[in-house]
């Protein structure tokens, strides 16, 4: 599993179509556990082709089994819709795809990555944990009283490194 090969896609690739599907079916899960529903909902294809243009998207695999959304920020490296497909959860595929994000920091100049995680996510918070991220603060979606995102960083350099 984890010798699969990562690949960086580029606007237009067809491949796309398949990550867009991963998205949804791994973001499913969260409909009726989280308010407001998940913006994966609003996600396109052309969503996603912009976002090559402005950032990358990864996958592994083919079809792909994990991908995620990296987007430059002036601070840091934010990592968005990571996503491993459900029956593969568990076997190292988003600490893989963190590594890749870590690798894509380093080489774009950054020394953190950001992300963030919805609330009622728990096992989330605490799988970001394992790898390396730490709370830094909590957001609210337009039209919310009670923060409803927390976000999380992590140093593109270990201790180890």
């Amino acid at each position: 599993m984890m010798n699969m090969k990562a690949i960086r896609h580029v606007a237009g690739d067809p491949a796309l179509a398949p990550v867009l599907e991963l998205i949804r079916r791994s973001f499913a899960y969260m409909d009726g556990r989280i308010d407001p529903p998940s913006s994966m909902h609003r996600l396109t294809r052309e969503d996603l082709d912009q976002s090559c243009r402005t950032g990358e998207v990864w996958s592994l695999g083919a079809p792909p089994v994990a991908c995620m959304v990296l987007t430059p920020r002036p601070d840091c490296l934010y990592l968005g819709k990571l996503a491993v497909d459900q029956h593969l959860r568990g076997q190292g595929l988003a600490a893989r795809m963190i590594g890749i994000a870590r690798e894509r920091a380093l080489a774009l100049g950054y020394d953190r990555l950001q992300l963030q995680t919805r609330v009622e996510l728990v096992e989330n918070h605490a799988i970001f944990a394992r790898l390396g991220f730490v709370k830094t603060g909590e957001t609210a979606h337009e039209g919310y009283d009670r923060p409803t995102s927390i976000t999380m960083e992590a140093e593109v350099r270990g201790p180890e490194q």
